[in-house]
């Protein structure tokens, strides 16, 4: 608790890069405390891997966070089932509204096939892959703000997730019971929409009334915070999210901004789950995904069609019968991939590699790193003596067929300080404390 307060002291908005207006600066800055944090408290162990990824992870206690998602919407809308499918968690799951009570927490490796590929020419002792961290939040209902259900309760942990997936029902099925009484993804965005709003105005109203009685005593700082409140205030009334609130561009008023934690700054991915027949054109014919879509690209947001009943049964089975499943539904990779694939694009994320006899891992890292950026998730020893980082591509591997034979071809270069990371770089860092 000691070191949880002192961090907090040092950094007193833990800034998350949850906004779409994040700075480059705060993006980095918090990875930087995510990986202070882990290297100081450790993490659990209740998340969920493939069993060849998970016996060496548990074994190592370590694992590298890549972000994580707060699954919201309305009860029975398939939340719970799309939590259950990609952490294989067993979070409880009925028919009836507010069947999930207690958040329900996950852990699950992030899928990418080029790890695979870097081992079977490096041939490692063990993979590690980033990880997904997925909050399933109790069922939202309209007057949740106010205490109406039990989505109250548990506002406060959609405040902490990097980013929202917002599970809308694009289905009809009179056997599956919808609170609202009919299918209507225009009503059920709305009412979401509208109590997180509610929520951050009651959040922004108490720092008003706070600001007000510390500005008895004139104070620069704390004026110029009044004013940018007072402006989200007006701002959240007309019922708009605060990821389209406009701050004044100064990093002064993007940090005040971000250190309030407002739930409807974090950019939104939205869920469409789909009927298995609406499956194999993922919704192209659907009525209620195209409702989905155009309220989406008002958001310059993003819908990812998918189908929370087949999630969870391919969770059920081995590889090979998921492939089988997947093809007859026309389809070459499961919802999961595309859901966080959509999720590392809506936060600016990209991975890189280290690869060795020892382990091959994967690292997320904003797409805005540099080198000893990059290094400092790894320990912040390497950050702090950063000399330079040897270099070369996942692509480069596949070409070449090994390391030596990408040094050979001239491929493996020395890049220092300046060196902007890009997505699939395989990295070995040099420094010296």
């Amino acid at each position: 608790m000691r070191l949880l307060s002192a961090v907090k002291r040092r950094h007193p908005y833990l800034p998350r890069p949850n906004s779409l207006s994040i700075t480059p600066t705060a993006a980095l800055h918090f990875f930087q405390i995510r990986r202070n944090l882990r290297e100081n408290l450790g993490v659990g162990l209740d998340f969920c891997l493939p069993p060849k990824i998970s016996s060496a992870v548990k074994q190592d206690l370590e694992f590298v966070m890549g972000f994580n998602c707060g699954i919201v919407g309305l009860p029975n809308v398939g939340k719970s089932t799309l939590f259950n499918a990609v952490t294989k968690a067993g979070a409880q799951c009925a028919n009836y509204p507010f069947c999930t009570i207690d958040p329900n927490v996950g852990r699950v490796a992030v899928p990418d096939t080029r790890l695979d590929r870097i081992d079977a020419y490096v041939r490692a002792k063990k993979i590690i892959p980033t990880i997904i961290e997925f909050v399933d939040i109790a069922g939202l209902v309209k007057g949740a703000s106010r205490g109406e259900g039990l989505g109250n309760q548990f506002l406060g942990h959609i405040r902490q997730v990097d980013a929202i997936v917002h599970v809308v029902r694009c289905f009809d099925d009179t056997n599956i019971t919808h609170v609202e009484g009919t299918t209507d993804p225009a009503r059920d965005v709305d009412i979401i929409n509208t109590e997180l709003v509610l929520s951050d105005y009651e959040t922004v109203t108490k720092n008003v009334d706070r600001l007000q009685r510390l500005l008895k005593i004139p104070d620069k700082k704390l004026q110029a915070q009044y004013d940018c409140v007072v402006r989200l205030k007006n701002h959240l009334e007309a019922l708009k999210p605060a990821r389209f609130f406009e701050t004044d561009g100064t990093p002064e008023e993007d940090e005040f901004v971000h250190g309030l934690h407002l739930i409807t700054r974090k950019p939104v991915l939205y869920a469409a789950n789909l009927s298995e027949d609406d499956l194999p054109t993922l919704g192209e014919n659907s009525p209620h995904v195209k409702t989905l879509r155009e309220i989406a690209s008002k958001e310059n947001a993003k819908v990812v069609p998918i189908s929370a009943k087949l999630e969870e049964e391919l969770a059920q089975l081995d590889p090979n019968d998921q492939k089988t499943m997947l093809t007859d539904f026309g389809l070459t990779e499961p919802g999961l991939s595309r859901l966080i694939r959509s999720g590392y694009e809506l936060l600016g994320l990209n991975t890189y590699f280290t690869a060795g006899e020892k382990e091959i891992r994967a690292w997320t890292i904003p797409k805005v790193a540099k080198a000893p950026q990059a290094a400092g998730v790894i320990h912040s020893d390497f950050e702090r003596g950063f000399i330079c980082a040897e270099v070369y591509n996942f692509d480069d591997l596949m070409k070449c067929g090994s390391e030596a034979k990408v040094r050979e071809a001239g491929l493996l270069r020395k890049e220092g300080r300046d060196y902007l990371v890009k997505d699939g770089d395989i990295m070995h860092f040099l420094f010296n404390v």
